[in-house]
C-alpha cells in the first residue's frame, strides 16, 4: 500500500516560496461613468469644467502600495466648461496649446496611505511640455466595481498655462483645483 504524502519540509518549502514571491497589485482599467473636472475663478466668478475622453490604468492594492502605479492620459481638445468662448480660449495657444500639446499625462508610482481608505499618489503632471510633481489625494472603494475618488491642486503657470495677458492671478487664480471619480473593472 503506497500513500502520497508530502513531508513537513516540502511542505514548509512550499510556503516559503509563496510567501517570497513579489506580491503584485491587481490591474485595473477605467470604466464608463468616470469623471475628471476642473474648477477656478475668471474676474472673481468660478467656473468649472471637465476633460472627457480622459483614460486611466491603475495597479492598486492597498496591502502593497510599494507596486502600485497610476497612468492618466487627458486629451486637451475636448476640454469643456459650458462657455463656447472660453472653451476655444483654453484650446488656444496661451492655455493648453492643442495644436502643439494636444494631450497631457499624470503618472505616479509613490503611493503613501493616509489612513483609513485615505491614500496620496506623489506623481508627474506632464502638461504642454513641462513635467512638475503633482500629488493626487484619494479615497479607494474597493469591491465589485472599485471606485477612486480624488484631488489635486495644479499651479497651471508652473505649466504655462494661461500666459501673457492671462498671467495675472487677480484675474485667473494660479491654483487649479482638479477633482476625479474614476470606476475601474478588472484589466484583462
Amino acid at each position: 500500500m503506497s500513500r502520497n504524502f508530502q513531508t513537513p519540509l516540502a511542505v514548509a518549502t512550499t510556503l516559503v516560496a509563496m510567501m517570497s514571491a513579489p506580491a503584485r497589485a491587481a490591474d485595473y482599467v477605467q470604466a464608463p461613468g468616470s469623471t475628471l473636472a476642473f474648477a477656478s475663478k475668471y474676474d472673481g466668478e468660478v467656473f468649472s469644467g471637465t476633460f472627457p475622453g480622459f483614460a486611466t490604468k491603475l495597479s492598486f492594492d492597498p496591502a502593497n502600495l510599494a507596486a502600485a502605479k497610476l497612468d492618466v492620459t487627458i486629451p486637451l481638445a475636448g476640454a469643456k466648461s459650458g462657455n463656447n468662448d472660453r472653451d476655444s480660449t483654453l484650446q488656444g495657444a496661451d492655455f493648453f496649446n492643442v495644436a502643439k500639446f494636444a494631450q497631457a499625462r499624470y503618472s505616479a508610482s509613490k503611493f503613501r496611505s493616509l489612513g483609513g481608505n485615505q491614500y496620496a499618489a506623489d506623481g508627474t503632471l506632464n502638461l504642454r511640455g513641462v513635467s512638475k510633481p503633482v500629488t493626487l489625494t484619494f479615497t479607494w472603494t474597493p469591491g465589485d466595481k472599485p471606485a477612486l475618488s480624488g484631488k489635486a491642486v495644479v499651479k497651471r503657470l508652473d505649466f504655462g498655462v494661461g500666459g501673457g495677458d492671462w498671467a495675472d492671478t487677480a484675474t485667473i487664480p494660479n491654483e487649479v483645483a482638479i477633482s476625479t471619480k474614476v470606476l475601474f473593472t478588472p484589466a484583462k
